[in-house]
This record gives structure tokens, sequence and C-alpha cells, in this order.
């Protein structure tokens, strides 16, 4: 078949490959004018990590190996502790911090050259029984046989399909960086997760003395943001129990970036006909539970095995969305809760199983249970 795919982020370029890979034609469109790998470490937990696994790709030399997530208080207790190295050994692959750009760069290796076009802002979306067209705001267009709309959170493709009534923002945004802060901290395979009244801050060692660090604030989109970000944080938070303080002297102005955070309830059905939706583009969630990546790669699996199956094409994309639906929306509604409101009491996170984060994964993870074909 002939696909046109819309974005070329994540779930862009690993959706390609597997297309590719089964012999289709394949058109990856994005708006952005040139290739974009800004962005913080994404937290590639087993599941995400099974699919790239089944991609090709291997994070074997990029990023760090997380063994291990520590909830805490503000004032240093422990809440709960989560064994991510029991999930490892479980599933078989490990959770790893990588940065965006190495993620990107694997997911681009061996693919064509040319398969990205940039500049390509798509407009609309239109079909009849056997193709469907793009529009773009310069005035081209691109005909298919399906297309992909993996165009992220202000989905184009989205709004043709459904507008952007049901998408509302959430009570907080981050503040998050990635920088070579030389503490014990970022040496080691722990992930520290804190939370207080104040807001919430993460801590990952993301690999060769790089800290992905991030703080959870109050937000609504006609906030003002403050003229010097790094100030108000140290402000905020720099009372709170080491290594908080030791992270916000070592921060710079430079290293920070803000985006606000966006839930939609995510519904059965995603598309229409020849088009479906896939990431961001069909589940914003905010980052509560570092699923967001994981989850793009889970939909690119299903779709992909979904589509080497025979038959109607149209039919194909409504069995990927209802095979997905399970799994996204547990997520979406578990993530829907900030972290700054997981102030789970000491005590009380005493009762949690070190390892419940394994079986949660399986909860999430349509790869992780699926049986051989």
């Amino acid at each position: 078949m002939d696909i046109l795919v819309m974005g070329a982020g994540v779930g862009g370029l690993a959706v390609a490959r597997v297309l590719l890979a089964a012999g289709h034609r394949v058109r990856v469109y994005e708006r952005a004018a040139e290739w974009r790998t800004g962005g913080a470490a994404l937290m590639i937990f087993s599941n995400g990590a099974a699919v790239l696994h089944d991609l090709g790709v291997s994070l074997d030399d990029v990023g760090g190996r997380v063994d291990r997530i520590d909830a805490m208080t503000a004032g240093g207790r422990l809440r709960v502790s989560m064994d991510i190295a029991h999930a490892a050994a479980h599933h078989g692959f490990e959770t790893r911090a990588v940065s965006r750009r190495d993620l990107m760069e694997l997911l681009a290796d061996g693919l064509p050259g040319d398969l990205v076009q940039y500049g390509k802002a798509c407009q609309d979306v239109t079909q009849d029984h056997d193709r469907v067209t793009a529009t773009f705001a310069d005035g081209s267009t691109a005909t298919g046989d399906l297309l992909i709309g993996a165009d992220g959170h202000h989905s184009a493709v989205r709004h043709r399909l459904w507008g952007d009534a049901g998408v509302r923002p959430a009570t907080f945004g981050t503040w998050q960086g990635l920088s070579p802060i030389d503490i014990e901290l970022t040496r080691t395979h722990r992930h520290l997760m804190i939370t207080g009244r104040e807001g919430a801050c993460g801590l990952i060692p993301a690999g060769k003395g790089m800290l992905q660090w991030w703080f959870d604030v109050p937000w609504s989109p006609g906030d003002r943001r403050p003229d010097a970000p790094l100030a108000e944080l140290r402000r905020r938070f720099g009372h709170w129990a080491s290594p908080v303080p030791e992270v916000l002297a070592a921060a710079t102005e430079a290293d920070l970036t803000f985006f606000g955070h966006h839930w939609r309830k995510v519904g059965p059905v995603w598309g229409k006909g020849r088009v479906t939706l896939l990431g961001d583009a069909a589940h914003i969630m905010p980052p509560t539970l570092g699923q967001g990546a994981n989850q793009t790669l889970e939909d690119v699996w299903v779709l992909g095995r979904e589509l080497a199956r025979d038959g109607d094409p149209a039919v194909r994309l409504r069995a990927y969305e209802k095979a997905r639906y399970p799994h996204i929306s547990l997520v979406s509604r578990m993530a829907k809760r900030n972290p700054a409101n997981w102030r789970i009491p000491p005590l009380l996170g005493r009762l949690i199983p070190e390892t419940s984060q394994t079986a949660m994964l399986a909860r999430y993870s349509n790869r992780l249970t699926a049986r051989s074909r």
C-alpha cells in the first residue's frame, strides 16, 4: 500500500520503519522546516524497549539504565520504592533514560534520506472509498491508500477528524532540563520522584554524566511565564531536601524548557475510514507515568501487526484502535492525576510491593502480553 504519515517525530519515524519493512510505500510529511532533535530525555520502560527491539533499534549504548524509582517526600523521607530491575528481568528489557536526540537518530538510522518532506503543514484531509488526500499549507497535495496522523499534541489530522473540543489543560506544567550535573545521583541507576505541597521534582540519571531533571508547578494556559524561571524554581523548591538544592544550584536558565500538560479522554475509535491517529495525536496526557513515548511505540507495534493481516485496510485500522483502547485508556486515566497529588504517606507506601511496577507494565502494554501469531 501507499501510506502517508503526518509527523516526523518518534511515532512518525517508528511507524515508517515498520511499514517500510513490510514492503509498503511510505511518505512522511513534517510541518517543521527542518529536522528537529530538541527536547530532554525520555523514559523508555520495558514495553517501549521491547518494541524498539522489534524495530531493530538497540538502546545498549545510549542513555542511562534505571533500576529503581524511589518516591520521596520533600523532606527526604521514602514514600514508596519500585524495583525496576525486577521488571527488566521479568520482561527481558531494561528501562533507560534516553535523550530525544539519541532516540530520533536511532529511529532514523537506515531510513531513506528522502523519506521526510519538511515544511509540509497539513491543513485538510479528505477521502473516498479507496483513497485519502492530504492538503498542505503551501497548496500541494498528497494522495495514498491510508493516512496516519502522527503529528503530535497539536495534531491537524485529529482536528480535521474530531475537532479539539475534548482537549483540556491539566492543572500543572513542567520546567525541565537535561544537563551535566555532578552529584552522586547522576552516577547511579536510581530515579528520584519527589513530591510536596509546592509541586513535584523528578531526577533521572541519563548516562555520560547527564541528569534529566524536571519540576512540576501549578499552571493554566493564561499564566504569564516568569522572567527568571530558575530563580522562581529556586524560591519554590530550594528548601527541599538534598539533592534538590544542589541540582537547582548547578542548573542554568539556558537548560530550561517549559511545556503545559493537557489531557483528552481516549475514545474507542480514533480515526475514520482510511485515516487513523497515533501517539500524542490520539492520546494526549500529562507525562505523569513516563509512558508517552512508550505508548506511542505500542501504537506503532499494534498498527504494524494489524496492517500485516489480510482484509479491508479501513477495517484493520479500526482493529488497531480497538486493540489499543484498553491499555491506553488505563494509562491515560492514571496519568491524568499529576504526581504532585501522589503524596502517599510513607507508612502506607511500605504496604505497596516493590515489584508492583512489573505487573503494571504488563497492564499498560500490548507488546509484553501478546501471544505469538
